[in-house]
């Protein structure tokens, strides 16, 4: 059976801005574009939406009335979203752009945007965001391998990365050399290192210490 190609996630430009004309004008450039957009008229109704686990960046009004931008990106940053905001003001200022960029903000633009430079912002947070994404996704299936370890192959693997020899992990856990080459090796096979040098990189993703016999 033949098996289907996988389909890859659609990126989203979310764009909140209580300036219709402004928000009709960037929403019309960015799919121009070839990006799939939801807009917002207001914070609030951004903030209630569910956010995607696809690739996403938001294109955000600094000022609004109500909730404004600071508050918006202060409300993910508490909700622990880490999707890459790009400020869009029409009263730019120094001391402004450096406030957005301690809140997080990946850009700072001013309108009226020129639209190559708000093209290339957006385009720049997505790559960045996809990245994100699939960092995230590794590291949780290299948690599901890691927990997948009996607690014996655990003991294995954190002497393993120590440097310690096949004989030397025997007589620290008090077993057979062939027992301890056999926790080696589903260790190996578990965490899909391919050598070594591949497990040790896995453990210090997953901050795993190494143990040593003493």
């Amino acid at each position: 059976m033949t098996a289907l190609p996988q389909t890859l996630p659609v990126p989203t430009v979310f764009v909140v801005d209580d300036d219709d004309a402004v928000r009709a004008s960037v929403v019309n450039l960015l799919e121009s574009d070839g990006h799939h957009v939801r807009a917002f008229a207001c914070a609030r109704a951004f903030l209630a939406l569910a956010l995607p686990q696809d690739p996403a960046c938001l294109v955000l009004d600094m000022h609004m009335p109500a909730i404004d931008g600071l508050d918006v990106v202060a409300e993910l940053a508490r909700q622990g979203a880490g999707i890459p905001v790009i400020f869009l003001t029409g009263f730019g200022s120094i001391p402004l752009s450096v406030q957005a960029m301690k809140a997080g903000a990946i850009e700072f633009l001013t309108k009226p945007v020129q639209p190559e430079q708000l093209l290339g912002a957006v385009r720049t947070a997505l790559d960045g965001d996809t990245a994100r994404l699939a960092r995230r996704r590794e590291l949780a299936a290299l948690r599901a391998r890691h927990a997948s370890l009996t607690p014996r192959e655990r003991e294995t693997l954190e002497l393993v990365i120590g440097g310690l020899l096949n004989k030397q992990v025997a007589d620290a856990m008090g077993i057979s050399e062939i027992m301890a080459k056999t926790h080696k090796r589903k260790v190996m096979e578990k965490m899909q290192a391919r050598s070594l040098p591949d497990l040790v990189r896995a453990c210090e993703r997953l901050q795993i210490v190494s143990t040593r016999h003493r």
